[in-house]
């Protein structure tokens, strides 16, 4: 019989501190990815593309007999040889072959040969004649030419005019912030095959199985049951394999198709970087309005992400954007607004936040920036605007347990000794004319659930065999998250055996049809709930055998660790099996889940789309060489709501991994483009390890404590857990936040800091040079003049600074938030 999804058993296996199932593996070199399966395949022909030179050009020739003269070319592919569907995107805006080049580095056809430098010579012999056409490269030029795609949408509530008219302080500013390369060590690699009955097998590193089949399938004109995917595991994924490797493993699979022989794609590095997409960068405008004590009293904002050249899921990432700038506080009176630029550079996609992210870096920018001109201090403003229960988003979902916004920001203060050293910072900085430090505490609220309704499903085939051994399948694909290692706990729990009867088999689109992408934080919650489902139906059947066994009522029977019992009889789970299936009962299920309790209109950005909230809270503080920008994070203490863990060490690494790459993406992870008019125009100049600077060890806080939310169990959930994924990427704000406070203490009091994203040493330095200006020019602390990089402009006075003494007295006024535009340490 089943029980409560969120109901826990006596002894349950989830909760428990267990490795990663594949750890012995990955730390041996034991573990198998889609490349490795290679070597163990005969008579496999190697792919590789011939990429454009430009980033916007009409392809008016090809000739690829040239490449066939090279030993070992077998074949070159082009649109000519597509049976079905020249496209390899959902929004049929993605050419598998183009006759129009999009991004500098586009594939326009690929070849095939018995080696991979026989490809390399013969996609070097290929002749393309090409009509460069003009390009828009970076956000601003988009803007300027209003170079849009796909729907735009709004998030509104109340009145924003009416309540930044009503505010007693305003202030307007801009806003420009990178993206981020995935930099999974794996790159994406597919191996395709078809067998003598023409099914089509391709084992590809894809976050979305089902998706990448039915993408192979209209390509070459087949219908979904005459295609195989499978996913054994990823060597990282990000977001970067949700939609970029379909039409990679499309190319390999038809390759396979023509040639009748195995052909494997595995992009290198460079390629990799060069042809596929990064998390969207994004440019926001804004105004915002407080009250006399600091509580937010509207908002206005328009974001404008750079989707790159193609739609892939821009418009579903600009919808989690907007439904997460509120952030953890409540905006009275809100308007955002979101659209998307097209730009002639990869397509940007999924990454680890999906928007939210991007949605919420504006909003505590706002915060960070506003705080000393409003004369409070950063984590006290953030504090009066969080959530409080009873209140609801922008786009009406009530936030449910808004309390643990509080709970979780007051133990991290306490936890970091946050007022004790506040006082130690100031007195260092006091003494430290060269050297500063900051301290800063931000919150995280994130929505779980897709954003598109029916994707919240998920399937799952359990099998108990005659020994008593269990096999689980899922529509989960493992990435090194630990998903696979939940779901043995998972089943562990529901049949009451120890975590070494369960086994888990490879993802595969013909075990579990119609699955959705490992995303969105939401595997365990989907997967585990169709894991419990399919164990429950089985338990359900042997608790019937068990009390005739036992000779004991159905409801007192009970399972655990291996044995199952009725009062003081017992007998062993191996044997019930054996007797279950003399008697003729099914040892096998398909368990399905779906999220319940969901509703979103797209349209109109209104309902409630997430099925919880994940909150948490982080203390960082850094020190900042004021002579070259460069920072150390010397601690960070993160209080994080996981619910009721299923796996704490599983959930523990997460919100570590979440958090240094979020430290990455905010500090470090400078994605450049080559913006010049020359024949370079378009290019990614960070192609490789030596020129994207990636976190390492060395960036890591010298000390880091994490603790998880405790009695924080999630009603609705699966066994209390709540995801883990990306909520915790978004911790690392208190990373930028500490630096824009070591930042302030190079300047006057009061000084509002304008910060370039990703805050590198670069851009770090360009804010130290400016607060030392600021110095100079205002020995009083009164206030000063912004400076972005590469140009200065004096701050718009708003009303609420020309009430400021200084201004009456002459002197500049207080600082407002920002009225130019950061350019994220470029000068573009």
């Amino acid at each position: 019989m089943s029980t409560p999804l969120s109901q826990r058993p006596p002894q349950p296996v989830v909760g428990l501190s267990v490795a990663h199932e594949s750890a012995d593996l990955h730390v041996t070199g034991a573990a198998l990815y889609t490349d490795d399966l290679v070597g163990r395949t005969t008579n496999v022909l190697r792919a590789w593309p011939v990429q454009a030179p430009h980033a916007h050009a009409r392809v008016t020739g090809l000739q690829t007999a040239p490449a066939l003269e090279v030993e070992g070319v077998v074949r070159v592919l082009t649109a000519a040889d597509v049976p079905g569907v020249n496209d390899s995107g959902v929004k049929e805006d993605e050419p598998l072959f183009p006759e129009e080049v999009m991004y500098h580095g586009h594939a326009v056809c690929w070849v095939l040969a018995e080696t991979v430098e026989a490809a390399r010579l013969g996609a070097e012999a290929v002749e393309v004649a090409y009509e460069p056409l003009p390009s828009v490269i970076t956000l601003t030029e988009a803007i300027e030419q209003e170079s849009f795609q796909g729907g735009q949408r709004t998030v509104a509530r109340g009145d924003a005019a009416a309540g930044l008219e009503r505010a007693a302080h305003r202030f307007s500013g801009e806003f420009e912030f990178g993206g981020q390369e995935h930099f999974y060590l794996e790159t994406h690699a597919a191996l395709a095959s078809v067998d003598e009955a023409g099914q089509v097998f391709v084992q590809s590193s894809t976050q979305h199985p089902t998706e990448t089949q039915e993408i192979i399938a209209h390509v070459l004109g087949l219908r979904s049951h005459e295609v195989t995917v499978q996913c054994l595991r990823m060597g990282g994924g990000f977001g970067g394999k949700e939609m970029q490797p379909h039409g990679l493993a499309a190319v390999a699979a038809l390759g396979a198709v023509l040639t009748g022989r195995p052909v494997r794609l595995r992009l290198n590095r460079t390629q990799d970087i060069t042809m596929t997409g990064k998390r969207h960068p994004f440019h926001a405008s804004w105004e915002v309005g407080f009250d006399q004590e600091g509580h937010l009293e509207a908002l206005r904002t328009t974001l404008t992400s750079d989707g790159g050249w193609s739609l892939d899921l821009s418009e579903a990432v600009l919808g989690r954007a907007l439904c997460h700038v509120d952030n953890a506080y409540y905006v009275p009176d809100a308007e955002f607004h979101g659209r998307i630029a097209q730009t002639h550079k990869t397509s940007q996609t999924a990454f680890r936040g999906f928007g939210g992210p991007q949605g919420m870096l504006v909003l505590e920018d706002i915060l960070g920036r506003c705080a000393p001109a409003l004369g409070i201090d950063p984590t006290e403003l953030r504090r009066r605007n969080l959530y409080q229960p009873g209140q609801s988003t922008p786009y009406g979902q009530p936030v449910r347990h808004a309390e643990r916004l509080e709970a979780v920001l007051g133990e991290v203060s306490a936890r970091a000794d946050l007022t004790t050293r506040h006082t130690q910072i100031a007195t260092f900085n006091a003494t430290s004319p060269h050297r500063k430090r900051g301290i800063a505490c931000t919150p995280v609220k994130f929505g779980i659930s897709f954003n598109f309704t029916a994707f919240n499903q998920a399937g799952a085939l359990v099998h108990v065999y005659k020994d008593g051994s269990v096999l689980i399948n899922h529509g989960g694909t493992e990435m090194g998250q630990g998903l696979h290692t939940k779901m043995r706990q998972v089943a562990a729990t529901a049949l009451g055996l120890p975590l070494s009867a369960i086994r888990l088999a490879p993802t595969r689109t013909d075990k579990v049809p119609n699955t959705s992408a490992t995303a969105a934080s939401s595997g365990s919650d989907l997967n585990g709930g169709a894991v419990k489902d399919a164990c429950e139906q089985i338990r359900e059947r042997l608790t019937a055998v068990a009390a005739d066994r036992l000779g004991a009522q159905v409801d007192d029977v009970r399972f655990s660790d291996g044995t199952v019992s009725a009062g003081d009889t017992s007998l062993p789970w191996s044997d019930l099996v054996k007797h279950a299936y003399l008697e003729r009962v099914q040892l096998f299920a398909a368990g399905y889940y779906r999220t319940e309790g969901l509703h979103w209109d797209g349209v109109r950005m209104q309902g409630e789309p997430f099925k919880y909230f994940a909150y948490g809270a982080a203390v960082s503080e850094v020190e900042v060489d004021g002579f070259t920008g460069a920072h150390t994070v010397l601690r960070t203490d993160i209080v994080h709501d996981v619910g009721d863990s299923l796996s704490p060490l599983v959930d523990l690494g997460q919100i570590e991994g979440g958090f240094l790459q979020g430290v990455g993406w905010l500090t470090l992870e400078d994605l450049r483009w080559d913006t010049s008019d020359g024949d370079g125009r378009g290019r990614v100049t960070t192609s490789a390890a030596s020129t994207y600077k990636l976190p390492s060890f060395s960036e890591l806080p010298r000390e880091l404590n994490v603790h998880l939310l405790e009695q924080a169990s999630e009603d609705g959930a699966v066994y209390g857990s709540k995801a883990v994924g990306e909520p915790p990427l978004m911790l690392a704000f208190s990373v930028r936040e500490a630096l824009r406070q070591a930042v302030a203490a190079f300047g006057p009091t009061g000084h509002s800091v304008e910060l370039g994203c990703p805050s590198t040493p670069e851009a770090v330095f360009w804010a130290v040079d400016a607060a030392r200006e600021a110095a100079q020019r205002d020995g009083s602390g009164a206030g000063a003049h912004a400076r972005t990089v590469g140009a200065r402009t004096e701050s718009a006075r708003t009303e609420s600074a020309k009430t400021d003494p200084a201004y009456a007295e002459g002197s500049p006024p207080a600082p407002t938030a920002s009225e130019s535009v950061v350019t994220g340490g470029l000068a573009d």
